[in-house]
């Protein structure tokens, strides 16, 4: 296996396949070089001399400036690299040249997927238990637990999911009315089998307005769907079992079909990246994103400050000016939330992130924004916004992870695609895929990881995007994710306001 790659013939860096100790010699692109510095897996070093204040270029574009003078050879990151960014920026419409974008032919597969009877496909036949208000999440656990004791392999469900969250009460104004919204988009998931949405009384989100917003949503379905305020039953818990009762009886004679690859609807995220981020997982994130939209299925992008610095290759492929503009809109309103909290927009990677050799947030961003591939951005979506249209979509959501997998989840992504360095955990309540970055950490966590995007290191890409389009059809027909096996879900809620 090679020891470093350079990953365009515009740039000035390479980057360290695995840890390489000083002293090594390297041959890049036909130039010869010798370490000076020990350059850990994922990070960056110079390919030439670099003048102080020069532009770093990596993936093609700038990644920052230098802050001092760099030797060919030595190690660039934080402690001699800086971000270029500063402010909100004017944009242009400039389409991208049609030839850059990937050309994908037409798969007549199928995957057995649910047909729900509001013409949505769900991937999960799930029963979901979503509370109103955070309070009576203690409640809901013994309600969960009562019913698996009566059906251990989770009756006629694929999984049983407590949407627990504290918020739905005490808020004021659009952040409640958030709340509210993303709880309900919850309830009308199309993995959704059968949902019980299990209220107190007395809170801020009240019942009659949950499922008012259902029905604007367009999938209430009383035969789907119970309804319990538990201040107004005398014993909550036995009325609840019964509920759930009636709607395992519901989903008694549900049946997987088969169905055209057009209706899958994908969310692209990372987390926990490390410099080998947009050098395997998300260029392979690309590869099947290209591939789904090709088949007039859907896949969202969101991590809005993880765009910044690389916006403007986002810009460029918006199918046309009233997507382009509503693009420049999501950047900017995105910059003026983190001005109207006097906090820094560029203040970002993580310590993790710098940890795995992300320096600055164009070099951060310009990886990331590879899950998208390289097809046309057809549209965006506002927070707890539903997917309108095929092919790729921009969603407003923040970076954080709990918070971006549950947008993308709440817009009827069936399935979340997660890539990470680092490793993480955490899943959002539909299934939710994590694909490692190198092979390290698949290894050394497999009980988080599903795939192992290292092998690209020693795989083709077409060869391994072909593997990995065949797993994900897998997983739309019912294998289950490791975050399925381990129970693993979750459900965060993006704050932006005052609690009384």
């Amino acid at each position: 296996m090679n020891q470093s790659i350079k990953l365009d013939p515009h740039d000035s860096v390479g980057v360290a396949l695995q840890d390489i100790l000083a002293g090594t010699q390297l041959t890049i692109a036909g130039d010869a070089i010798t370490l000076k510095d020990v350059i850990p897996r994922g990070h960056k070093f110079a390919l030439h001399d670099l003048a102080a204040g020069e532009n770093v270029i990596k993936y093609g574009f700038p990644i920052g400036h230098t802050t001092q003078p760099v030797h060919q050879g030595e190690w660039l990151h934080t402690h001699n690299l800086a971000t270029n960014l500063s402010g909100e920026l004017n944009y242009h419409y400039t389409p991208i040249d049609p030839q850059k974008i990937r050309q994908v032919p037409k798969d007549n597969r199928t995957f057995m997927g649910y047909q729900r009877p509001n013409g949505k496909v769900g991937i999960r036949n799930d029963l979901y238990i979503i509370p109103t208000v955070g309070c009576i999440n203690p409640l809901l656990d013994i309600v969960v637990e009562q019913f698996k004791a009566l059906h251990p392999d989770n009756g006629s469900f694929d999984n049983v999911i407590l949407l627990k969250h504290p918020y739905g009460c005490s808020q004021l104004g659009d952040d409640f009315e958030q709340t509210r919204k993303i709880l309900a988009d919850a309830a009308v998931q199309p993995n959704a089998g059968g949902v019980l949405i299990f209220g107190l009384g007395c809170e801020n989100n009240q019942m009659d307005g949950m499922i008012k917003t259902i029905k604007t949503l367009g999938g209430y379905d009383p035969d789907r769907m119970k309804f319990l305020i538990s201040q107004e039953v005398d014993d909550e818990l036995g009325t609840a079992l019964e509920m759930l009762e009636a709607l395992n009886d519901a989903a008694a004679n549900d049946q997987r079909v088969p169905l055209p690859l057009s209706k899958l609807k994908i969310g692209l995220k990372c987390g926990g990246s490390d410099g080998l981020s947009g050098v395997t997982a998300n260029p392979l994130l690309g590869r099947l994103s290209d591939f789904i939209t090709a088949q007039g299925g859907a896949t969202v992008l969101t991590e809005v400050p993880e765009m910044f610095g690389a916006e403007t290759i986002l810009m460029s492929r918006a199918k046309d000016e009233a997507v382009f503009n509503k693009t420049v809109a999501l950047i900017n309103n995105f910059k003026a939330y983190f001005e109207s909290f006097h906090q820094p927009i560029y203040e970002n990677p993580s310590p993790g992130n710098k940890a795995g050799g992300i320096s600055t947030l164009e070099d951060k961003s310009l990886g990331c924004t590879q899950k998208s591939g390289t097809s046309l951005v057809n549209d965006v979506l506002q927070y707890g916004e539903k997917i309108k249209s095929s092919g790729l979509s921009l969603l407003q959501a923040p970076g954080n992870d709990l918070v971006s997998s549950s947008a993308e989840a709440s817009a009827d992504c069936q399935m979340v695609l997660f890539t990470t360095g680092r490793g993480t955990p955490f899943a959002t309540y539909v299934p939710t895929v994590k694909v490692a970055s190198n092979s390290y950490i698949a290894n050394k966590k497999p009980r988080w990881i599903d795939f192992d995007a290292g092998q690209l290191l020693e795989k083709p890409m077409t060869q391994l995007a072909d593997e990995f389009i065949d797993y994900i059809i897998k997983v739309a027909s019912g294998e289950k994710t490791n975050n399925e096996k381990y129970g693993i879900h979750g459900l965060a809620i993006f704050k932006t306001g005052v609690t009384e």
